[in-house]
């Protein structure tokens, strides 16, 4: 082995310069971008060369400049110490509105103000207009559209999953899932109870949870959560946690579901038996779960398959895309997980690109691992879905063998 800790070359300290800078720059994210959600649209929509009569100008301004200062402080109230959901629903909301106006101003203020311009519409002055009009026009039909998409239950996604090792007896294997409900701020109870009545008419053989149940404790959201009591499975009813657990006491989480009767695979398994045939059900805590400091909680994948036949196939439930890496090497057939909301409102699906793998849908890793990817039953946050609808998925494995049970 060699020591380079004192061998440091000219190059390196040269590549080290930038990418120093570039970590300093982040550090001042949670600052810059809030002035960008909000200075840009003002600019787009007041400046542009619109020239509005001085009051119009003036009352714009202090809308943005109350956006600007309200939402960060909202957001602190809500979802720091204080906890208070009336201060969360007003700067998630605010947090969502302006990043959909923030999105259609770049969009529309760059394309549609040069194909204005390309085909000799108006002046500067009545193109700027037609700009500003647009982006509200815009901005106003998704957010409505949104905020509907976000608050209705969820359409059922049937997807069929050809699993090589699967046996007969366990073809039609009926697996129900469910993930990121995020009970919050918005009472969302009768919301839950339907959410539930659509799972019980899947007939599944399995229903999975794989986290974010919520975004605050047990105890504070068992109202909402106590529908999940309701949930039928002809086999079993499986849970694993998801990072927002362990920013609400996740033990009270883990406790809840067990007292609702579903079992918390905390990295061990259980057997699905099927026209004798068995299927290998196993769960691991979240990533974060090690960092959260409670005593136990980890993601052990080799702890979650111990015991198991090497043999048999494994479904895995982990709550993150990106722990397909360690599943691929385990050799896991199929893993469910949530967590990206399918990017839920669109464009920021591209920024949940960088941290996962998989965005939504069925795909491919390793020699003989899928991955199955929920867009999510619920919604973080802003109160809207743009261009990523929710999701109750109903996965039907098939096995490569024709089977013997119906």
């Amino acid at each position: 082995m060699t020591d380079t800790s004192d061998t440091r070359s000219a190059g390196g300290e040269t590549q080290g310069a930038p990418r120093s800078r570039l970590l300093r720059l982040t550090r001042y994210l949670p600052l810059i971008a809030p002035v960008l959600l909000w200075a840009v649209p003002c600019w787009v929509l007041l400046y542009g060369g619109q020239h509005w009569p001085f009051p119009v100008t003036l009352t714009g301004t202090a809308l943005f400049a109350l956006g600007l200062i309200g939402m960060p402080l909202a957001m602190a109230r809500g979802h720091g110490r204080r906890q208070q959901d009336g201060a969360a629903i007003v700067g998630d909301t605010l947090l969502g509105a302006g990043w959909v106006l923030f999105t259609w101003s770049v969009l529309l203020g760059v394309l549609l103000r040069a194909a204005l311009t390309v085909a000799g519409v108006g002046d500067g002055q009545e193109r700027a207009r037609i700009v500003a009009w647009a982006v509200l026009g815009v901005t106003a039909v998704l957010l409505v559209w949104g905020y509907a998409e976000a608050r209705r239950v969820p359409r059922v996604r049937r997807v069929e999953v050809r699993l090589p090792r699967l046996g007969a007896g366990l073809d039609g294997t009926r697996v129900a899932l469910i993930t990121d409900t995020h009970y919050g701020p918005l009472d969302r109870a009768r919301w839950s109870e339907r959410v539930c009545e659509t799972v019980n008419t899947l007939e599944a053989d399995l229903v999975c949870h794989t986290g974010d149940i919520a975004d605050g404790t047990a105890e504070r959201r068992r109202a909402q959560a106590a529908p999940l009591g309701t949930v039928q499975a002809a086999r079993a009813r499986v849970y694993v946690t998801g990072n927002h657990e362990y920013y609400s006491e996740a033990q009270g989480w883990v406790d809840l579901m067990d007292e609702l009767g579903w079992e918390p695979l905390r990295n061990r398994h259980l057997l699905l038996e099927r026209g004798g045939d068995t299927l290998v059900v196993a769960g691991v805590d979240d990533v974060t779960a090690e960092s959260s400091g409670l005593p136990g909680h980890r993601a052990n994948l080799t702890e979650a398959l111990n015991g198991a036949d090497p043999d048999l196939p494994v479904l895995l439930l982990a709550h993150q895309p990106k722990f397909i890496d360690r599943a691929a090497d385990h050799g896991i057939d199929l893993q469910l997980s949530g967590h990206t909301h399918g990017g839920q409102i669109w464009p920021f699906h591209h920024l949940v690109r960088l941290d996962q793998p998989a965005l939504a849908g069925l795909t491919h890793h390793g020699a003989r691992t899928l991955l199955y990817t929920s867009r999510g039953t619920g919604f973080w946050g802003p109160p809207f879905r743009v261009f990523a609808p929710s999701e109750i998925t109903l996965l039907v494995l098939r096995s490569p063998q024709e089977s013997a049970v119906s």
